[in-house]
């Protein structure tokens, strides 16, 4: 397994850790009992999953010297851009599940996005 096969697997890893992550925190805005420790320490992992992956590509880049197609490390760095703005924000808001939902489907989008752009050769 070559270090673009862990790039590749991990990226369906991180799309759907946090589509299902902003799924559950819709879920705990509608139904109470959704509410747990749980759902934050599964939206964490989500989130530093988007940090491994950036990693891997910066390490395919700059070690396989791969050259990556256009905006698929834009799609990569926006990600981590979004990860950074929901945490600033999330004391302010009455709205946290709404808040790290929506952030969890369009992180999700996001790498979906990168995916279809890096195949797109």
């Amino acid at each position: 397994m070559t270090l673009r096969d862990v790039h590749v697997a991990w990226a369906w890893i991180t799309i759907t850790a946090n589509g299902l992550a902003g799924l559950w925190a819709f879920a705990a805005h509608k139904w109470e009992s959704m509410r747990t420790r749980a759902l934050w320490w599964f939206t964490t992992a989500a989130q530093v999953a988007i940090f491994v992956q950036v990693a891997l590509g910066v390490a395919l880049v700059n070690g396989q010297h791969i050259d990556p197609p256009k905006f698929h490390m834009f799609y990569g760095f926006v990600a981590i851009i979004t990860i950074g703005i929901a945490y600033s924000y999330r004391q302010q808001l009455q709205k946290v599940y709404l808040w790290y939902g929506a952030f969890g489907l369009f992180i999700m989008g996001l790498g979906l996005r990168a995916v279809l752009v890096g195949t797109a050769r």
